[in-house]
């Protein structure tokens, strides 16, 4: 895993933190804290496009959808591909609960 090259006891604590939070409501304000506009424009981005890549939604209709950039759709898919599975593991529990 990539992220492996981070792990230590900040981000232990701010998995915690997220971890902590009860609702969406705090999520919102714990959000708007701790992370700019963009990078919170970012993550959800990313998101999506997963959902979409999951659904069989071509770049083009995903471009249309989230105006993300090739770039970022290919990363999304590559991380979809051969990343943690953590994209699948969370849209798996999303869609779940719907």
């Amino acid at each position: 895993m990539q992220i492996d090259k981070l792990r230590g006891k900040q981000l232990d604590e701010l998995f915690d933190a997220i971890l902590s939070l009860k609702d969406r409501e705090e999520c919102y304000r714990f959000f708007d804290d701790i992370a700019t506009m963009s990078e919170i424009q970012s993550l959800s981005q990313r998101l999506q496009v997963a959902k979409m890549l999951t659904q069989g939604a071509t770049y083009n209709a995903i471009e249309e959808e989230t105006n993300a950039s090739t770039a970022t759709i290919s990363r999304v898919r590559r991380c979809i591909n051969y990343g943690s599975d953590g994209y699948q593991l969370v849209l798996d529990r999303i869609m779940k609960d719907k």
